[in-house]
């Protein structure tokens, strides 16, 4: 079998498919359309509640746990503040080494290194020297991350002086920018460097007062970075591979740079014609010659217009809690075990601030978002598909930020043609021990582990694909978009053929009756991570494909295509096996067998898959056994696991309306991570200890613990909408929340007190009907799109 699909395959394959709407599109890295410039000045007042403040500057050997993040979707930046050595490191969300990955290894599985799958790596450095302003040498030293409006800041006193910096990663002029004023006579000098972080040679433009690199990976794909600066009341100018400026009253820095990397899987995803390098000069050079005025109005715009779409406030914090900085309030938050309500709201801010400036228009977030202190990331920083990558956005729609979730859509259509190629050419393969008994193939499926060249890392994956649709799918309960259904639909139709091709018929006997029937399940397979790997039926894949048959015939039936096949689907959906409760355990079994073949307390919630991210099992929809099954297994899986792990028991928790579980798993992600725990960095980064000693930053649950914050104020089906269902004590003295997603096609605004609902807007995007309850009294809303109603007097 080959190892590299050609591009005649994909071209056949992309047509196959029907998704050209994803292929042969603009670069991630392209020309910019001229911004709109905005008018009148979108700056708003610095919020107590929107707005993160630190007392001392990153450490250079910390970046990632200290340093603040900048970023415009794709190109980002961790932002060190350090007065007299700004540092910043660089990232482009394409940066990839390796490539597709077509091979098996003779276990079976893919090759998962960085030489062959490749990760994600830093761009560049980029640093500004000026060497009398050392700490020691400045006083009134504080920095900030403005979520209100995307700006990183700082301010210091020297020799009487106060200066400021500005930071952030515009989206609409595709630059970083980095702004140095003063208030009282003061000039800066010093220098600007660029460094690449792969050994590339730094060159400069001396008619263009800028600093650029370029290169390529053995990979094929080009990349490149530019930095130009311009002063007033000052010199600028390039000395060697340096820009020196003196005495100058203010400075702007632009910094862009970006790859040739494309979203088709038929140009082996990258632009041939574009010159990364060259872009990026143009880019920064541009923008430089803007005014620092137009260019920061410009940004907060673009930001705004996506931040300001939902507000949350869990209730007043103490004025003594206002005081300490952002650090010291989140130590002392554990410390005194006393909930802050203006904090765990602001981390909520804090987790849509992370997706706007991660996940726009390009690729979707990885392990790590956007972010890196060097080029060793842990799984390479990959797209893990057996619940990090759904986890990344399960927040993005709950949160009014359904624009930010199209990244995931795109990515997967433009993998699906790989990844269809690579199913119907080695899942079969002997090696696999995951293959089809049947010995047919058809459709696509992924493996645990993916990369931007459309290759796979590790061991097959058989239900990815069905997790993969169904968060697809979930985003189209949200907004009832046809257009956006159209699109996604040949992911949805190849999943159920391979499913299809994949279930076997066995005979199972009626624990309460004796009686034998035939059901299908799925062949051997592994619930994620841990137990047998050869175990049929297993409830994880057993759940998926529930609800990725049961999405299929909606889709058929909403865009009115495919009924014979939908009917096919319909009647395989009918003969699945449903997971059972154990009679020695007394918990919702995770294999076929009732006993525990695995770990007690593992990481992974897979057999709750029918109660999140699903919601087959929920309170009074199965029979109390099932339910209780559901939370036994639950609470045997513990309540202090990783911050991810511990991000989905919240939202486990909150579906069985249990409020105070889910909120001590909250706090519980909230506690510092210090002292070797698992936990919050300084930053607001969640950390994930590995090993002893040694926590890395992984971001998933950075966006699974506000998406269990959103679940606990409000659970919504489509035709269905409840409010408070999982209100903590911590938050029940007032609180509200406007542009929350609902599914069903709503946007919901929510105010309460005392623990109860004082009223409730409803917005429809695109739903017409649905139920809102509350506390068993209930409210049938009819509306069209773009229609809303206020709901009062719940009782």
């Amino acid at each position: 079998m080959p190892a590299h699909p050609g591009r005649r395959g994909f071209l056949s394959l992309a047509a196959a498919l029907g998704t050209a709407t994803a292929l042969g599109g603009l670069p991630a890295f392209t020309a910019s359309a001229a911004p709109n410039r905005p008018t009148a000045s979108p700056m708003l007042s610095k919020s107590p509640t929107t707005h993160m403040w630190y007392r001392a500057p990153a450490s250079d050997r910390k970046m990632i746990e200290q340093a603040l993040p900048i970023g415009n979707g794709r190109l980002g930046a961790l932002v060190g503040n350090d007065p007299s050595h700004e540092l910043l490191h660089l990232t482009d969300a394409t940066l990839w080494t390796g490539g597709l990955n077509g091979t098996l290894e003779q276990d079976g599985q893919f090759p998962y290194a960085r030489e062959n799958f490749g990760s994600f790596t830093l761009l560049a450095h980029l640093a500004i020297d000026v060497p009398d302003h050392d700490l020691g040498a400045v006083s009134d030293y504080r920095r900030g991350l403005d979520l209100g409006q995307g700006l990183v800041s700082s301010s210091y006193t020297r020799a009487g002086v106060t200066y400021e910096r500005e930071i952030y990663s515009s989206f609409p002029d595709d630059a970083i920018v980095i702004r140095l004023t003063q208030r009282g006579g003061g000039t800066y000098t010093g220098t600007i460097t660029l460094d690449g972080t792969h050994g590339e040679s730094t060159s400069a433009d001396a008619p263009r007062t800028s600093l650029w690199f370029g290169d390529s990976f053995d990979n094929g794909l080009r990349y490149g970075a530019a930095v130009t600066a311009r002063g007033s009341g000052g010199t600028v100018a390039v000395r060697g591979t340096q820009i020196v400026f003196t005495r100058c009253r203010e400075l702007t820095v632009v910094v862009s740079g970006g790859t040739n990397y494309a979203p088709d899987a038929a140009a082996s995803y990258r632009d041939p014609a574009l010159d990364p390098a060259a872009l990026a000069r143009t880019k920064a050079v541009t923008a430089v010659r803007r005014s620092p005025t137009e260019l920061l109005y410009t940004h907060v715009s673009d930001y705004r217009a996506l931040f300001d779409r939902m507000s949350i406030s869990l209730g007043a914090s103490s004025a003594q809690q206002r005081r300490l900085d952002t650090w010291e309030r989140l130590k002392a938050r554990t410390q005194q075990a006393e909930p802050d309500p203006e904090l765990e709201a602001m981390y909520v801010q804090f987790s849509r601030y992370l997706m706007i400036c991660g996940s726009r228009d390009g690729l979707p977030l990885n392990l790590q978002g956007l972010w890196l202190d060097g080029n060793d990331p842990d799984w390479m920083g990959d797209y893990h598909s057996d619940v990090n990558i759904q986890m990344n956005y399960w927040m993005a729609d709950r949160t009014g930020l359904s624009r930010c979730f199209d990244a995931l859509a795109d990515y997967c259509l433009a993998q699906l043609p790989s990844w269809t190629k690579l199913t119907r050419e080695l899942f079969n393969d002997p090696r696999n021990r995951f293959r089809n008994s049947s010995g047919k193939v058809a459709g696509w499926t992924v493996a645990y582990s993916t990369n931007v060249h459309g290759g796979l890392g590790w061991w097959w994956h058989p239900p990815g694909n069905a997790w993969l649709c169904n968060s697809l799918w979930e985003h189209y309960e949200y907004t009832k978009d046809p257009a956006y259904l159209a699109r996604i639909y040949p992911l949805l139709k190849g999943a159920c053929e391979f499913w299809e091709a994949r279930l076997v018929t066995i005979t199972v006997v009626d624990r309460a009756t004796g009686t034998s029937r035939e059901v299908l399940v799925a062949d051997h397979d592994w619930s994620p991570e841990h137990g047998p790997q050869d175990a049929r039926g297993n409830t994880y894949a057993q759940e998926l494909v529930r609800a990725l048959f049961a999405n299929y015939r909606q889709a058929c039936a909403d865009l009115g295509r495919d009924a014979a096949y939908s009917k096919t689907v319909g009647g395989l959906h009918d003969r699945l096996y449903l997971p059972e409760v154990s009679p020695k355990t007394g918990w919702l079994q995770e294999w076929m067998s009732p006993d525990d073949l695995g770990e007690t307390t593992h990481r992974h919630l897979s057999p709750l898959m029918g109660l999140f991210p699903g919601d087959r099992i929920r309170p009074g929809a199965v029979s109390d056994e099932l339910l209780d099954g559901a939370t036994a297994l639950l609470t045997a899986r513990g309540m202090d696991s990783f911050g991810w792990a511990n991000a989905w028991r919240a939202l486990c928790w909150a579906r069985l309306k249990n409020a105070e579980n889910a909120y001590r798993l909250i706090a519980t992600n909230l506690r510092p991570s210090t002292g070797g725990s698992n936990g919050t960095a300084l930053n607001l980064f969640d950390i994930y200890q590995v090993e002893q000693g040694r926590g890395i930053f992984q971001i998933d649950a950075n966006f699974g613990t506000p998406a269990a914050v959103i679940e606990m104020l409000l659970y919504s089906r489509p035709g269905h909408i409840e409010l408070l269902p999982a209100l903590p004590a911590a938050w029940s003295t007032s609180g509200s929340v406007t542009g929350i997603g609902a599914r069903g096609g709503f946007a919901v605004d929510l105010s309460w007190r005392d623990g109860r609902v004082e009223q409730a807007r409803v917005r429809s995007v695109g739903g017409r009907t649905t139920t809102v309850v509350w506390q068993g009294t209930s409210r049938t809303v009819r509306l069209q799109p773009g229609a809303s109603v206020t709901l009062r007097d719940f009782g």
